[in-house]
């Protein structure tokens, strides 16, 4: 059937489809990043054998997120409060697993808290009070693309802060995250772990791609070297702050698919949710009145077609 010959249903059906498609594009377009990652991989004779193949992660991917929708709609239908901690060295993977979570949710329910370093106000705050701001209120999911785990990480490894707060910090967040649950928050913690080769891997990576490169920060550069002072305080923080109200949960992430699909099944798994019931959408039919005339733009204020 020729184009002109379709009738006006067909004609949408096609405009549907062509949206669709154009939609799973972006996704296409995140894993680019891995794509890079195999192929350095295979260059440095570093290749996983058992990689998820690509068809059996967008298949799972997709599925996975079509249930976060719906865990979305039970959050905001039954008006939960749910906070998501996500911890990990530099080049863990946090990102990745963040951008596949909120890729097809509502912003104004799921929305990423990613703090820069405190203001010299804010550093005379009470430490948690500036994580307190982006608390979720009714309805919310609110995922932090790190949290108040900065104390016992970054903040005590670099020398940001004494030993005596971070004791102080220690002594804190235990009765602070119990504080959370008992307000009616649902708290969830992932560390996500790597080894030394993939961070070095990955941070290889970064620097032969110029659109990763401003991933790349120099504290990220000092990390490196201060692995095996990272690991300490890494084995530290989850021995103190691993409580029955709020566990620690390890992510596998040498293998980034691998370790997203992981991720967000145990998401799915630790917040019982159904299906919400909804009315069927219909539209109504346009109104048309016959005094209106539609103005013309000027040319000059279009944006050039130059594809």
């Amino acid at each position: 059937m020729m184009p002109d010959e379709r009738t006006p249903h067909e004609a949408d059906i096609e405009a549907i489809r062509r949206e669709l498609a154009d939609s799973y594009d972006e996704e296409f377009e995140l894993e680019l990043e891995d794509e890079r990652l195999e192929r350095l991989e295979a260059r440095s004779g570093e290749a996983r054998p058992d990689a998820l193949s690509r068809k059996l992660y967008f298949r799972e991917l997709l599925r996975l997120q079509h249930e976060l929708v719906q865990l979305q709609d039970w959050v905001q239908d039954r008006k939960l409060r749910v906070v998501v901690l996500f911890e990990g060295r530099d080049s863990a993977g946090k990102g990745g697993v963040i951008k596949r979570i909120t890729q097809r949710l509502n912003p104004r329910v799921c929305r990423v808290a990613a703090l820069p370093a405190p203001s010299e106000r804010e550093r005379t705050q009470w430490y948690f009070q500036r994580y307190v701001a982006h608390l979720p209120a009714a309805g919310e999911i609110v995922l932090f693309d790190r949290s108040w785990y900065n104390r016992a990480g970054v903040e005590r490894v670099m020398g940001f802060c004494s030993e005596a707060e971070v004791e102080e910090f220690f002594r804190s967040v235990p009765e602070f995250e119990r504080m959370l649950v008992r307000s009616g928050i649902v708290l969830l913690k992932y560390w996500f772990s790597i080894t030394d080769a993939e961070q070095e891997l990955r941070f290889r990576m970064r620097i032969e791609d110029p659109l990763k490169q401003w991933k790349l920060s120099p504290m990220d550069v000092e990390s490196r070297r201060r692995w095996e002072d990272y690991t300490r305080a890494k084995e530290d923080m989850l021995a103190r702050t691993h409580i029955p109200e709020a566990p620690w949960r390890v992510v596998e992430a040498v293998d980034k698919k691998r370790a997203r699909l992981n991720c967000i099944s145990h998401i799915l798994e630790q917040i019982p949710y159904g299906e919400v019931e909804r009315p069927p959408v219909r539209l109504p039919p346009r109104e048309r009145h016959a005094d209106y005339v539609r103005g013309p733009i000027p040319a000059e204020m279009y944006v050039a077609a130059r594809y």
